[in-house]
């Protein structure tokens, strides 16, 4: 999976080959087990007098902790010639600071087992560097012949060069002691370098290999895992997942290590759980135990008659009914029926009101407008303004009217502008005139504040608009 160990361009112009910001990114590059600097702008006062200590690695996700004895400036992605036993090998600097003190305290390492760091490597080393890298690839393939020819039970999963080509150091995985005395002959006189076998576990191989797990993401024994912890198949009890050794297994072969991540929070939440052998007794029925919901804290009990009859009992509920069973009393119902109160207000929820959360909304077609005008009347259109009668004045119940539109006229008259001055009396020629299709006059209402005088006869008569023919 890293650059630092497989052929996308390790090694080559010390630039990896498959990533475009040609190891420029932040991370350090997109090898293994890399690590971030918290650290790198401070500086700590009290280790002005310790050693440098610097952190190199190699191929795949196999690192080494050296000491800058000669007090090199050195950086990030820096390559280095450090001592090893025998001749020296090439790696890539990947921390520095006070970071790496951390880390040598973790991992408990001992000051005798830090080496030195010799220098900067020259061209020559280099190129010697780069040629025995070439080498890796066709070399496992010839191994991996040799160890089928002589029937060995093993498997040659990785080859790894020294930097200058003075040993050479082969990974391999059995289930049993192999012995490999005759092959590492025949390795030597082959390849001419030193031989070092080195078995390794199934979880050590998916590491160096590297792969995609069933999650989606890469392998955490890749990326960030160093400590392999033993896996259980209680691990998968504890959290009630189905014995199914090709969901449970990864790509090791063996359990994945990710079932110890929330195990601690399960067996938290089962220390005060019931036993699940002892069955549940009704006056009528028994129940035995069938599942168990965790973080409900819910048991899930069958009726012994009837396998179709599934309850779900609280736990609290459990404890009190086996505490009833010991008594030899036995209630009615398994499950307590409780009755609401009335009056509790019922706690506000998140409600769908909209439905941008249904995955449905979208399949359900819109009924389409018809585009015919609706004749229903407006039930809420304001009324007209009352009318107030003055003396010797009568307006015209059709003045506010508006025209219908569907409706044929034939003459059509403009309407009288309205008076603003409502004292006024009308002219003798100023008389209004009655529309077509006009509705029947509607009697005035008199207001009590206005007092209406009695007219004669002759006034009445010319006051009273005329029928047009």
């Amino acid at each position: 999976m890293g650059c630092s160990g497989c052929s996308t361009g390790r090694g080559s112009n010390n630039l990896p080959g498959g990533c475009k910001s040609n190891g420029g990114c932040e991370s350090g590059g997109c090898n293994q087990l890399n690590v971030f600097d918290w650290l790198s702008n401070m500086d700590n006062p009290s280790s002005v007098d310790l050693p440098k200590l610097v952190e190199v690695r190699f191929k795949n996700g196999r690192k080494g902790y050296f000491n800058n004895v000669d007090n090199l400036s050195l950086n990030v992605a820096d390559v280095v010639a450090v001592e090893s036993s025998p001749g020296h090998d090439i790696g890539t600097v990947s921390l520095v600071g006070e970071l790496v003190r951390l880390q040598v305290s973790k991992k408990s390492i001992k000051d005798a087992d830090i080496l030195k760091i010799y220098r900067k490597p020259r061209q020559n080393d280099i190129d010697k560097w780069q040629e025995a890298m070439r080498l890796e690839k066709p070399t496992m393939t010839q191994a991996r012949k040799f160890a089928i020819e002589y029937g060995l039970d093993m498997k040659i999963c990785d080859v790894e060069y020294q930097g200058d080509k003075a040993k050479c150091t082969f990974y391999y995985t059995a289930e049993q002691r192999v012995d490999f005395r005759e092959l590492i002959k025949i390795y030597a006189t082959t390849f001419k370098v030193r031989i070092e076998m080195r078995q390794i576990g199934a979880r050590q191989e998916a590491s160096k290999l590297g792969g995609v797990g069933a999650c989606g993401r890469e392998l955490c024994c890749s990326s960030w895992m160093t400590d392999f912890r033993s896996v259980t198949t209680s691990a998968a009890r504890y959290q009630q997942l189905s014995l199914n050794p090709q969901k449970l297994a990864g790509q090791c072969g063996k359990l994945k290590c990710c079932l110890n991540f929330e195990l601690d929070s399960y067996l938290d939440a089962v220390m005060d759980f019931p036993e699940t052998s002892i069955n549940l007794k009704s006056e009528s029925e028994e129940y035995f135990h069938f599942k168990t919901d965790i973080f409900k804290r819910l048991y899930w009990y069958i009726c012994r008659t009837d396998r179709m009859k599934f309850i779900a009992v609280d736990i609290d509920r459990v404890k009190e009914v086996m505490a009833m069973n010991k008594r030899d009393e036995f209630p009615e119902e398994i499950i307590e029926i409780i009755e609401e109160e009335e009056g509790i207000e019922k706690e506000l929820d998140y409600l769908n009101v909209v439905g941008q959360d249904d995955l449905t909304r979208f399949d359900n077609k819109k009924k389409k407008k018809s585009g015919k005008p609706s004749n229903k009347r407006n039930i809420n259109r304001k009324p007209n303004k009352e009318i107030v009668a003055v003396e010797g004045n009568k307006p015209n119940p059709n003045q506010n009217r508006k025209p219908n539109p569907n409706q044929k006229t034939t003459n059509k008259s403009k309407t009288p502008k309205p008076n603003n001055n409502l004292n006024a009396k009308k002219e003798d020629g100023d008389k209004p005139r009655k529309k077509p299709n006009s509705r029947p006059k509607r009697p005035l209402r008199k207001s009590t504040n206005d007092v209406v005088k009695p007219e004669s006869n002759s006034n009445k008569s010319s006051d009273n608009p005329k029928k047009e023919d």
